[in-house]
């Protein structure tokens, strides 16, 4: 898997939307949905938000579970 699809993998175990990420990280829906589809790569700072927003190590971010 791609980081875009890790995310997406962990988001949705956390239950949340993309919206709730959104605003976790504080990026627009579209930002959160272009990184998921792999059309944007998140910056390191921004991955790092990412998984302190879905409560996971940057490892499982860009490694996957």
């Amino acid at each position: 898997m791609n980081i875009g699809e890790n995310i997406k993998a962990l988001r949705e175990k956390s239950n949340l939307t993309q919206q709730e990420l959104a605003d976790k990280i504080e990026v627009s829906r579209g930002m959160v949905a272009q990184i998921e589809r792999g059309s944007k790569i998140p910056t390191l700072i921004l991955a790092n938000a990412i998984a302190k927003a879905l409560d996971c190590s940057l490892d499982e971010i860009i490694l996957g579970n």
